[in-house]
């Protein structure tokens, strides 16, 4: 079952992004970014229980731009169906917002082609960048993400 996130899953989001971090799949975000950002998070647990088996943000950066972030499906749960459907959850809020544009940076390319994104240019993504590229200990000249967007 797919839901928007609650404040009693903080700590697990918190947990499950760092873990998949060390893994390199995914960068590490804090504790006060996932509690300021918990309205950006939907979650799988199956049968409406816990615990979460996947989670995906969408985080609103423009007047017309969202990016997907921090998408994870337990690997016991991986090749079900769950990434594509969390994906299309956040699709769908950003439809409802009238956000039309949606990027991700991934290590995932061939999965997000397959839900429409091309592959573009970091540098086609200022609002991404400066708000929070600069942050990261790769920028600018190590980043190893792939930068894809679609148009809904």
């Amino acid at each position: 079952m797919l839901r928007k996130a609650k404040i009693g899953d903080v700590k697990v989001i918190h947990r499950i992004i760092n873990i998949s971090s060390g893994k390199d799949e995914m960068l590490p975000r804090s504790l006060a970014d996932i509690y300021g950002n918990l309205r950006d998070f939907f979650v799988y647990v199956e049968n409406g229980g816990m615990p979460i088996k996947g989670i995906c943000a969408m985080h609103i950066f423009w007047d017309n731009l969202a990016e997907i972030r921090s998408l994870y499906v337990d690997e016991g749960y991986r090749k079900r169906g769950i990434g594509k459907w969390l994906v299309r959850a956040c699709f769908s809020e950003a439809v409802s917002l009238e956000l039309f544009r949606v990027f991700t940076l991934t290590y995932q390319k061939r999965f997000f082609e397959k839900l429409g994104f091309r592959e573009v240019d970091k540098s086609s993504l200022p609002e991404k960048i400066w708000s929070d590229c600069f942050k990261c200990p790769k920028y600018p000249d190590y980043c190893d993400e792939v930068a894809m967007l679609i148009g809904l």
